[in-house]
Order: C-alpha cells, then structure tokens, then sequence
C-alpha cells in the first residue's frame, strides 16, 4: 500500500530537507569554510553560466573571442598543407615579421606578369629572365585596414595566395588571388566579405589605380556580352631600362565604386577579374599601332568571362588553374628536416621552387597554344641529355637567400634560372614551368642525364639526411623514386623504384660492378659505395646492355661500402647540438650536481674530523 503523497510527497520532503540546509548554512556566523564554498560556487557561475549569460544579455561574442574563432575558421583547412611545407602562413603584422625566422613575400605570377600582395602592390612584367618591370598600375581591391587581425597564406599546391581579415568588430573578409595558368592574360580575385551588424553598412575599400606611369591614358567601355557592365582600360608605355626600346602595355578591370554596400547580417561574393596583355621591345614610334591591337586582345580576353558565369562555371576556371599547378608539383623533393645552423629546410625549397616557378610560363596548359608548338615543348621535356652538370645547389647559397621583398624575390629567380641555363638545363627551361621544376629537382642530388643513362653524382659524406626525389621523368612515360635514408647504424641507403615506365629499366651502384638490378614497382636496396677515383653512387638506364658496358667504361682502383657517418653528424641535424642528443643544458646540470656533490662530501668528512679533533682535546684536557 503506497504511503500519502506518493512520489510527489517524496519530492516535496527532499526540496524541503536542502532548503533547511541552505538555510542553517547562511545562518550564524561567515566561517572559513562557508567562504571557500561561496568562492567555488562564484567561480563556477562565472565560467560556465557567465559568457552564455552576456552573450544572451548583448547578443554578441567579445571581439577577442571572435577573432580567435574567425582565426580559427580561416586557417583550419590549411593545417596539413603547414605541416608538409605546401603553405606558408603569415601574419600581416610589422612586430610578428620583423621577429619570424623566415618571411617570405606574398607573391602571385604566371610567367606573364606577376605581383606581391602588399596594401600598394604593383604589377610587374617580363624583362629578361624574370618578371622584374614595373608597371605602375596597382590591382588589388581590400577592405581599408581597420586594426584587423589579418594572415596570408600561400598555398603552394594550388598557385593561391589567400588573404583573411578578422576584425574585432566581427567583419569578417576572404580574399583568393591569383594569376591564371590557361589564361595567362588574367589574374583574379575572389571576394568574400562578412557584415555582422543588424543594419546595411558601407565599406570603403581600395580599388585599382595608377601611380608613377606618366604615358598611362584611361577609357571606359561598356561590354554587352557581359551585362552591359562598365569596364575601365589603361593603356600605355614602360620604358626598358638599359635601352632606348619601350614596352606598350594594356590593362582592363571591371569600374568598382570604392564604397561597397552590404545588407543587415550578409555577405557579398564577387569575382573580379583584372586582363593584362603587353608587347614585345618595340620603338617609341610604333606604340600607337601596339596600342590599338592591345585594347582589342584585353576586351577579347574578358568577353570569356560570359563563358563563366554560374557558380559552377566560375569553380571550373579556378580549378583549371589548380589543377596545373598540382601537375608542377607532381615531381618533387623531400628532404627530412634538420636543426642544424644554417642548413637548408623543406620550408626555404619549397617556398623558392613556388617563386620560381611563379615566374615561368606553363606553356604546354595555356590555351592559346598551338599543336605544333605543343608538340614541341614536350620533346624538350623529355630531352635533358646534360642536365644537371654541376655541383648539389642545396650548398649554393647564393641560390638561397631571403625571399622577403620583391627586388629579393626577382634576384634569386634570376640566379636560379641563370644556373639551370647554364649547367646544361637549358632545353628543359624552353618547356616553361614544368621543364625549370624538373631541372630544379635534378640540380638539388646532382642527377644527370648522360648519354643514355642516368646517374646519381653526389659524395656519400653529403647523404647524412633522408631524400626523396619523386617522379623524375625519365622519357615521356617513366617517372624515377630515388630515396635515400640513413639507418640505424648511421649509414646511407639507396632505393629506387618505377612510378609508372613505358619499358623495363635497370640500375647499378658504384662503379657498376655487380649485375644490374631490374626496377619495378616495388623499392630496390642499393647500397652507398665509396670509389677511388670518385664516381656516381647509381646509375638508371632502359638499356641492360649499356649498363653492363659501364663496369669496363668506369675504370676504378677501389670500391667499398661508404663509413657510417659520425655520431655528432647525425645528431646535429636530430637535435641541434652534437653531445650525444642531449642537450647541452643537460650535461650542465649533470657536472654541478657531482661538483656540489663533492663539495657537500668534503663539508662532512671535514666537519667529522674537526667534531672528532674537538672531542679528543676534550677529553684529555679535563680539569
């Protein structure tokens, strides 16, 4: 039989019970204890119910916490791409650059024309070997600095740099910026911009304009093709320094107010697109006949956008773009990472293969190109006979200097392409970006193609670190894995194995000696060998025959396994100091506290034989 009241008497009984205990607790006298449970309980309310409790009171997150969440948000997708050095992030802050170990300038380029992505960036055009002739025209649209938190990150892979801004206001803006591989005339941005407010706000924002260009003359056309919207086109002449030649270069971009308008809590999506076409050297006399067939090739250029315009449309033209830069990178080099002073990391070879690279046509992907012409680009890139000739470039630091302002920037490109040139790479430069990828690859290991084969030509003493060069084009249809990894016994090893081949390939190690090994699929082991006099350390051909004439063509005195490399080798790259992969701190520590030791040892057995003398005196000496 159920008691009166049931549950809810229960219930009752046990709301009563804790309100008589709140109520005997806040009776009497403020104990010691009754203090340290009202400070847990004013802790607890405010960590938990506080910030839900302002949030619901003002409707809006603190600007520290939002710009740690748009942080966050923007930089997320990229954080595998930082860990394998495919990006590079950097916050657009004076204090942080000034103190970052290594700033490389943001930089977007084609091999047509190029440019960084600072506030006042300027467009610059071919003159020589790289894109180092200013044209005073400045193309950026951004959103006027208004103590943003703001990053830039370069994504290699993809051939994009994107800018974000986090305001504390809660603005929030999303810029992608590149110049176009298919289309080499066009370099794009895409805008996404953010309004947090409960009302239509206006933006000012920076838009294209002309500086130091005295010859530039502007117009304004109206293109039906393209809903009949406003375009601006400037024209005019560059002067080529060292020379009494000029240059006539034509710009088009969409007329842009310089206030933008944004609804109560939207967003606006644009895409603009800025079309930049220029001539050969030509005489001052025949600018005006330039001129006019320039104007005709940036309005044609632009009248392609009507092929793009839907969401899905406008994602193809960007991933064309992507996907070419993703073949650059097909072939490629690791290196694992070392804390060694001074030494060369996956971070400074990858950043400066992009700026090279940024500074090249892809002509074989654009799509003006002929077949004939085509055709031949990919004959140059698979002829490399002599390429590379010289010395490993990872110890050439002249090829590896700061990449931290443009004039830096255009002077490295400058030497690397003048070194490929003319160690022997000179035919894989005419096949544009891909050829100058390869024959980067190549020069880092000293790998040559030589006369039917080819070989790997570096001093064992240089292999105290992990390498990977990845799908080495060997022919049209092979591509070459060369890895070499240093084991366990502080020795380097050699594998080698076939992305894809066309036909069976084969390979040997020093001097060629032993039978030549049959490649395939799968890693085969070589090992490093040491020859007098000094010769490669493998050799890869197609022709069995051609391998098994080597080991007469080498003439050798002495062939034997390379010594494992020292101890404190290895363990500067691991660990940055040498004693023993510990650091020098440790061993510090070590020899004082022996030392200390010693001296407390000393203090009690000096402490015992003083008690002891005292004592002796005393008991011979009693009165």
């Amino acid at each position: 039989m159920e008691r009166p009241g049931g549950e809810f008497g229960d219930m009752n009984r046990r709301t009563g019970d804790v309100l008589r205990r709140i109520n005997r607790f806040t009776d009497g006298p403020m104990t010691r204890k009754k203090v340290v449970i009202i400070f847990l309980v004013a802790i607890f309310l405010l960590l938990y119910v506080g910030p839900g409790l302002m949030h619901w009171l003002f409707g809006s997150e603190s600007a520290l916490q939002h710009q740690n969440i748009c942080q966050k948000s923007f930089l997320e997708p990229f954080e595998a791409a930082f860990a394998e050095y495919d990006a590079y992030l950097r916050r657009e802050d004076t204090a942080t650059l000034s103190s970052v170990r290594h700033n490389y300038v943001p930089y977007v380029g084609n091999g047509l024309f190029g440019l960084t992505l600072e506030r006042d960036a300027h467009l610059n055009i071919k003159n020589g070997r790289t894109l180092s002739l200013p044209v005073y025209y400045h193309p950026l649209y951004m959103l006027s600095d208004d103590g943003s938190d703001e990053y830039t990150v370069a994504d290699y892979k993809n051939g994009i740099l994107n800018r974000f801004q986090c305001s504390p206001s809660g603005i929030r803006a999303s810029y992608q910026y590149y110049a176009h591989r298919t289309i080499p005339s066009m370099f794009i941005q895409d805008i996404w911009i953010k309004n947090p407010y409960n009302t239509v706000k206006i933006f000012k924002w920076s838009v294209p304009r002309v500086s130091d260009w005295p010859t530039s003359v502007k117009q304004t056309v109206r293109l039906q093709e393209l809903d009949n919207e406003e375009f601006e086109i400037v024209t005019g002449m560059v002067e080529v320094p060292d020379s009494e030649n000029v240059i006539a270069v034509a710009v088009m971009t969409r007329k842009v107010s310089d206030k933008i308008e944004i609804e109560t809590r939207g967003t606006l999506e644009l895409r603009l697109v800025t079309v930049v076409q220029y001539s050969r050297q030509i005489k001052k006399s025949e600018y005006a006949k330039h001129k006019d067939m320039l104007e005709k090739q940036v309005t044609e250029e632009m009248k392609k956008l009507r092929d793009f315009k839907g969401n899905s449309e406008r994602r193809k033209l960007k991933d064309k773009h992507s996907k070419v830069w993703q073949g650059l990178w097909d072939t490629g080099f690791y290196i694992s990472d070392s804390k060694a002073d001074g030494i060369i990391n996956g971070d400074r070879i990858n950043a400066t293969i992009y700026a090279i690279l940024s500074q090249v046509r892809s002509y074989e992907h654009e799509e003006h190109i002929r077949s004939s012409s085509k055709s031949e680009i990919l004959r140059s890139l698979t002829y490399s006979e002599g390429c590379y000739e010289g010395h490993s470039t990872l110890d050439a630091y002249n090829l590896w200097k700061p990449l931290n302002t443009l004039s830096n920037l255009n002077a490295v490109a400058s030497v690397w392409l003048l070194t490929l040139e003319k160690q022997g790479c000179h035919n894989l430069l005419r096949a544009g970006a891909s050829g100058v990828n390869q024959a980067m690859i190549l020069s880092f290991g000293s790998l040559r193609f030589s006369n039917q084969h080819l070989e790997y030509n570096i001093h064992p003493s240089k292999l105290h670190r992990d390498f990977l060069f990845r799908r080495i084009n060997y022919g049209n249809m092979t591509h070459v894995n060369i890895s070499v990894i240093v084991q366990e016994d502080n020795k380097a090893a050699i594998f080698v194995a076939l992305d894809r081949s066309d036909k069976t390939y084969y390979a040997c190690d020093a001097g060629c000696l032993d039978p030549p090994v049959q490649l395939g699929p799968y890693r085969k082991y070589f090992p490093v060998k040491l020859t007098e006099p000094l010769t490669a350390i493998l050799y890869v051909t197609a022709d069995k025959q051609h391998m098994e004439d080597l080991r007469h063509a080498i003439h050798v005195q002495e062939v034997v396994e390379a010594p494992p490399h020292e101890h404190h080798v290895i363990a500067m790259h691991k660990h940055g100091y040498s004693l023993g992969g510990l650091n020098p701190l440790f061993w510090i520590s070590i020899i004082a506290i022996i030392v200390v030791f010693h001296l407390f040892l000393c203090k009690i057995i000096m402490n015992e034989f003083c008690d002891n003398g005292v004592n002796y005196r005393r008991l011979y000496n009693k009165p």
